[in-house]
């Protein structure tokens, strides 16, 4: 159920006009927090994320004016949502989470209670970089309230780690899932980065196989973007490295998926694999994100959703901070998406998912041109489901451009 739109502030930071206007919704629709935490020991030449160094931060921001900032703003966040709704999901990302120390996320736990109401079985994640965990630290998210770790594995093999920029040791990752396996965390996830310049099969074979030593429940395998703007988009742009080759990204794609599935994790969206048998493996936050759920951004660069209105905070944590202090939202842009683009976004995250896009959610030529990829093989009908074959994942984009495009 919504009712008609309504102000619920107008107090916001951002471009002329910019105006932040919520629905208001069903109090028992679940909500999702994601807060971001800014703040790396190293920049990684690939990542384009809104992160800082602490040389590159200055005086006017360290972790104790964010956190003092998204206290601040989880409080204008509660006192904004109309009316009250039980968070679902929490997820503390960056950045580099862990640097904060388990007592510093235990603080952050401790600032979503004060404001919010989590629901029961609420799945509640960090990201964290291997080296800077250790069994103390495990213990103190456990006993904190987190229910689940994503550990940034990228690879195994030494020279792959030093391209990315990734300062842990090629074994650090697998040693971190084992010591939050035994600390007590059910669902662990590892991210891999496949595609680097340089990497070779054997590479990637040694990374598979130090995942699956892991044993943990869930896997993020992500073809290596380079992103405009980064040093190593700078290396590519000098001839330094190659640029990832699409052909590779394809074999190495298939080679994961193989593995994966022989080990019993299945793919569930075209980046993400969980444990057999087991629904709660599957990252309950990122899938609010596909189904276009509602969830609340918190921190620097923050991106925010609730029904169809899409907002941004301001990207610096000084500036950031310093606009909660004056008792105002960080909003720095505000998007209300129409119907047709709600349909196109509900089409492209439906299609990459393992439940795929309902053929009764699309009109007469949009069904005609899904079921021309199911004669192509690159979907398959599941019921009224059109679903990604396993050559179709490869090529989901195209899949999307064809169903929307006349």
């Amino acid at each position: 159920m919504m009712d008609d739109v309504s102000v619920v502030t107008t107090d916001v930071t951002g471009a002329p006009g910019d105006e932040l206007v919520l629905p208001v919704c069903d109090p028992a629709t679940p909500l999702g927090l994601y807060i971001h935490v800014p703040f790396c020991a190293t920049r990684c030449g690939y990542c384009d994320f809104n992160t800082y160094t602490a040389g590159e931060l200055g005086s006017d921001s360290s972790p104790d004016t964010w956190h003092a900032a998204i206290a601040t703003e989880l409080a204008l966040a509660a006192a904004t949502m109309t009316p009250a709704r039980p968070v679902s999901t929490v997820f503390v990302g960056g950045g580099t989470p862990s640097l904060l120390g388990a007592a510093g996320l235990a603080s952050v736990l401790d600032a979503v209670g004060d404001h919010f109401d989590l629901a029961p079985g609420a799945e509640v994640t960090t990201e964290s970089n291997p080296e800077s965990t250790s069994p103390r630290f495990f213990d103190g998210l456990l006993a904190a309230g987190f229910t689940r770790v994503s550990l940034g594995m990228q690879s195994a093999a030494p020279h792959v780690l030093a391209t990315l920029d990734r300062v842990h040791t090629p074994g650090r990752a697998v040693d971190a899932a084992r010591e939050a396996a035994a600390a007590g965390f059910a669902h662990v996830n590892l991210d891999v980065i496949y595609g680097t310049p340089g990497e070779t099969d054997a590479d990637l074979d040694a990374t598979l196989d130090a995942v699956l030593a892991a044993d943990v429940d869930h896997v993020s395998a992500y073809a290596l973007i380079v992103e405009d703007g980064t040093a190593m988009a700078r290396r590519v742009r000098r001839g330094e490295i190659p640029a990832p080759d699409d052909d590779v990204l394809a074999d190495r794609y298939e080679a994961i998926d193989a593995r994966l599935t022989a080990a019993g994790l299945d793919w569930y969206e075209v980046s993400n694999w969980a444990r057999r048998g087991d629904p709660q493996a599957r990252c309950r936050h990122n899938i609010g994100y596909w189904d276009s759920a509602d969830w609340w951004g918190i921190g620097p660069g923050a991106h925010s959703h609730v029904r169809g209105v899409r907002w941004s905070t301001v990207k610096h944590p000084g500036r950031h901070a310093a606009t909660l202090a004056a008792g105002q939202l960080p909003v720095a842009s505000v998007e209300v998406l129409d119907e047709t683009e709600k349909h196109t976004e509900r089409v492209m995250l439906a299609i990459r998912r393992d439940s795929g896009l309902p053929l009764s959610e699309l009109d007469a030529a949009e069904r005609a041109r899904a079921l021309e990829t199911v004669e192509a093989g690159l979907t398959v009908l599941d019921d009224d489901r059109v679903v990604l074959s396993n050559r179709g994942r490869l090529l989901a984009d195209g899949v999307v451009r064809q169903v929307l495009t006349d």
